[in-house]
């Protein structure tokens, strides 16, 4: 059976033995019942993880020992998602986690001309992160910032390859068949419900972005923006 894992923000500067805080605490002796001398692996989120035993199961302050630290390189493909705020905030909150699953490194919510709705809950949106990191096993959770207005972002963003895919009639290149150049960092735009508007797309174009389509159909925004991420990471 694999070894429950967690996840520890300052892992970095803990000392090797310590307690867990009392939620998990109770969750790893109420919840999965385990013992002293049973494994636990940690990350935090930034390419470090590690193994830790523990040493008493008590729930609520279970001391545990750090037998096993590890540093993972980021991956060679840095893919990066702007997209646009959406309307229904479950639908957001729904593609941080797919884009976590996947792997994505930077995720920028973006404030654009059609945006409807301007929540945003930092909070809430960084727990999401954290949960679908753990629950696919990673030790990479994406940098999500914090939201900004389309026209600032595109023209101060910096990446070695920027998309955007929009569905306004004009010259647009199939982001899948786009030849795998080897470019260490891609971003893709994704707009709001209503799409980007002409005058974005001139904006975007103009300050180095290539456009593009994601195929046949007509996608929600957050699917587009899933399906983005599935294709660059394809590429």
């Amino acid at each position: 059976m694999t070894s429950p894992y967690f996840y520890f923000a300052h892992l970095a500067t803990m000392d090797e033995e310590f307690i867990l805080n009392e939620n998990s605490s109770r969750h790893v002796v109420q919840v999965l019942r385990m013992k002293p001398g049973e494994n636990l692996r940690l990350t935090d989120g930034k390419g470090l993880s590690a193994i830790a035993v523990i040493r008493e199961a008590h729930k609520k302050h279970c001391r545990v020992n750090i037998i096993e630290k590890k540093i993972h390189g980021p991956s060679n493909r840095n893919i990066q998602i702007g997209l646009s705020l959406l309307k229904n905030t479950s639908r957001f909150e729904w593609f941080l986690e797919k884009a976590t699953e996947l792997g994505i490194s930077k995720i920028f919510p973006l404030k654009c001309e059609r945006t409807e709705k301007q929540q945003f809950r930092m909070e809430r949106l960084q727990s999401i992160l954290e949960s679908a990191m753990i629950q696919s096993q990673q030790v990479w959770m994406p940098v999500l910032s914090e939201p900004k207005s389309f026209h600032a972002f595109v023209g101060e963003v910096q990446a070695d390859q920027k998309f955007i895919a929009h569905c306004e009639p004009g010259t647009k290149r199939r982001l899948n068949e786009m030849k795998n150049t080897n470019i260490g960092s891609l971003l893709i735009l994704i707009g709001p419900e209503g799409d980007f508007t002409e005058q974005e797309i001139k904006r975007a174009i103009q300050s180095g972005f290539i456009a593009v389509e994601l195929g046949e159909n007509r996608l929600r925004a957050e699917t587009a923006a899933v399906a983005a991420a599935a294709l660059l990471k394809l590429l």
